[in-house]
């Protein structure tokens, strides 16, 4: 490993407070070079069937005129992987050269065979030589190193026919598919993601075969994005520095897939990490490329305007600053742990869930309607309001005065010289500058919202801020890399011990004037943005600022962020895979069928798996899973286990709802 990527003990990343990619080996995969300094590769994978060659070959080339820099086909058995050769010829002959990748499970003999055909193949830990039946076995330490050394013998023929033929090699751990053994060893956690992976990767070495990316996929973003922390940190310290593949796996579809995705992926490209991403989306296959596209595009940019600044080298050679290393005393990057703040009025902070913010200062405020949108729906012939299951908890108006009732529960935000005019305050707010709270001669006895940025904490007149259990930060920041510069700002509060609730403000606007590409791209920033914190911890509700997108958007993507970052659950949760050519039914139509008759039962996750390799252990996070086990049958499961085999996939939907019924987890769904 090259003494650039030696990072300081207890660190995996380059540094918690602005932006530096970490700079891995750099592998070859056929032509295209992946890690070092290149640019961060995009790719995704079919969902046709690999024997229906023109049917890949034509999937395929949509995915590559999409913008996918490989392309990943599923080889189940031998038949599939010799298929491949057919395959390759074909997009060959039309011109195509997109590295192609074999993606393989359960069978040592199908990788072997793909391996002399394509650029690269991955294989699952989890699954390749090893075994996952559930089982809890106490391995005594002979028992697990000879199991070791069964696992050896089965994978290294593999690695030599990499070797010989130059194959790349992806090791794809995922959460989900952890083997027995593992599991028995280190429980369901990101430590047995990763040495899941390290087994494998140490056997490549002892191989002396180094061409290796490797994955720490989770449907659950949170474990996701510890797992590969942990990696890096765990791969450094043996002198390993290996590119990253990063995914949330089985995403789902729509603004779920896109938001969930952001959260995993966003935040690691936020701290530096990644030199591969795919996007799984329960959709056709080419729209995965332009919304990793749309992820990976704003980090180029930060590369520019780092200059390519090696961190690695001057951390390496170099101590961190103070506010590094406070970060490194109050962020324990691998286990969640929320930011203890005191509770105010009984609202916000403390144990209380992330609370929302949506402005409302632009709108036509002498209509109720306009408050739909936020998730309070106005009835004129009852003259009351109906809260939707997303419903803000604050409303920001500015200068503004709404001319119509408000509902009774619903918190109203005004900057405070409008505030300090209002005859009735009850539930209305004050918004101050950092300098009029100093010099206000009225608050609020409630909740007083103070505006600053990070550098404001180092400023005389934070310093001079009179400090009362009635206060609450709004954060807001400017900077390229805002993440970062937020995150310092919960560093400093640490070190000076402020337990002051914190809202997170990001202000969004986009060039472009497709309201569905604006909409995409809220979704992907914000997802990014606010979800890197609040998968630490930091933060005790968001306000997103985008002008230009529709508000109805803009709540549906804060209670979309919170969702994915478990902090606050307001909808069903679907674990919907990509679909891929082991997929035994229409996953998009299915997904759909299912979402209609269950997405008013909050709180519960649901898998929906193509097939039994991504079954029980993929949805391992689900409470109810629907998995096709074979041509029109479906197999039920309540957790990770198999309720009901077999079943005709024309009754299943019904049946997985009489589980639900059952188990006392089914509401009737009430009419709009």
């Amino acid at each position: 490993m090259s003494s650039s990527t030696i990072l300081l003990p207890g660190r995996y990343c380059n540094s918690l407070t602005e932006y530096s990619r970490f700079v891995t080996r750099e592998v070859m995969i056929g032509d295209l070079a992946m890690g070092g300094n290149n640019p961060i590769r995009i790719q995704s994978m079919t969902t046709t069937d690999t024997m229906d060659t023109m049917g890949t070959v034509e999937q395929s080339i949509r995915m590559i005129e999409a913008g996918c820099e490989l392309v990943r086909i599923t080889a189940p058995s031998i038949k599939e992987a010799q298929n491949l050769a057919e395959i390759k010829k074909q997009l060959r002959n039309r011109g195509y050269h997109t590295p192609l990748v074999a993606d393989i499970h359960f069978t040592p003999n199908a990788a072997e065979v793909a391996a002399r055909i394509v650029e690269k193949v991955r294989v699952n830990p989890g699954n390749y030589a090893d075994k996952k039946k559930f089982d809890q076995i106490d391995y005594t330490d002979a028992e697990y190193q000879a199991e070791l050394e069964r696992i050896y013998n089965k994978f290294a023929p593999l690695v030599k026919v990499c070797k010989e033929y130059g194959t790349a090699m992806r090791i794809g751990t995922n959460h989900g598919s952890l083997s027995d053994r593992i599991m028995s060893r280190y429980g369901d956690t990101p430590q047995g993601m990763v040495e899941s992976a390290m087994e494998f990767m140490r056997m490549c070495e002892t191989l002396n075969y180094q061409n290796l990316v490797i994955s720490m996929k989770s449907s659950n973003p949170q474990v996701m994005v510890q797992a590969y922390r942990l990696l890096v940190e765990t791969m450094v310290a043996e002198g390993m520095n290996y590119p990253l593949h990063l995914g949330v796996t089985e995403a789902g579809d729509g603004e779920d897939g896109r938001i969930k995705s952001a959260v995993g992926i966003g935040t690691l490209l936020e701290d530096g990490l990644g030199d591969t991403v795919r996007v799984s989306l329960t959709e056709e296959p080419e729209a995965e490329a332009p919304v990793a596209i749309a992820l990976v595009e704003r980090y180029a940019a930060r590369a520019k305007s780092q200059e390519s600044r090696n961190k690695n080298q001057e951390l390496a050679q170099g101590t961190p600053s103070p506010l590094e290393r406070a970060g490194e005393r109050s962020h324990n990057p691998y286990e969640y742990k929320k930011r203890e703040t005191y509770e105010a009025n009984a609202f916000i902070g403390g144990h209380m869930v992330p609370r929302v913010v949506v402005d409302l200062s632009r709108a036509n405020l002498k209509d109720a309607a306009v408050l739909t949108d936020a998730g309070y729906i106005y009835s004129p012939i009852l003259d009351k309001y109906n809260m939707a299951e997303q419903s803000v908890d604050f409303v920001y108006f500015g200068d503004e005065l709404p001319s119509f009732n408000l509902p009774s529960n619903l918190k109203q935000l005004y900057n405070y010289p409008a505030w300090k005019k209002l005859t009735d305050k009850t539930l209305c707010h004050p918004v101050f500058t950092l300098q009029e709270f100093i010099e206000a001669d009225d608050q609020s006895s409630a909740l007083n919202l103070v505006r600053l940025k990070p550098a404001d904490i180092d400023s005389d007149a934070f310093g001079s801020l009179p400090l009362s259990n009635s206060l609450i930060f709004v954060l807001e920041t400017d900077a390229l890399h805002g993440m970062a510069d937020q995150r310092s700002f919960f560093f400093k509060m640490e070190e000076l011990g402020l337990d002051i609730p914190v809202i997170v403000k990001r202000t969004y606007n986009f060039d472009t004037q497709d309201a569905e590409l604006k909409a995409q791209n809220l979704q992907l920033y914000a997802g990014t943005d606010l979800g890197a914190l609040l998968v630490d911890g930091f933060g005790d509700g968001i306000w997103i600022d985008a002008p230009q997108v529709e508000t109805k958007v803009i709540t549906s993507t804060a209670f979309g962020i919170l969702q994915a970052t478990r902090s606050r659950i307001s909808k069903t949760e679907y674990i919907s895979c990509p679909s891929c050519g082991r997929t035994l039914f229409d996953l998009m139509v299915t997904t759909q069928m299912i979402r209609s008759r269950t997405s008013h039962l909050k709180g519960l996750k649901i898998g929906i798996m193509g097939c039994i390799v991504n079954g029980p252990g993929e949805m391992a996070d689900a409470d109810y899973g629907y998995v096709g086990s074979g041509t029109d049958k479906i197999t039920l499961y309540r957790g990770k286990e198999a309720v009901k085999k077999n079943i005709s996939a024309a009754n299943a939907l019904d049946e997985l709802i009489d589980i639900i019924r059952e188990d006392g987890n089914w509401v009737e769904p009430v009419e709009a």
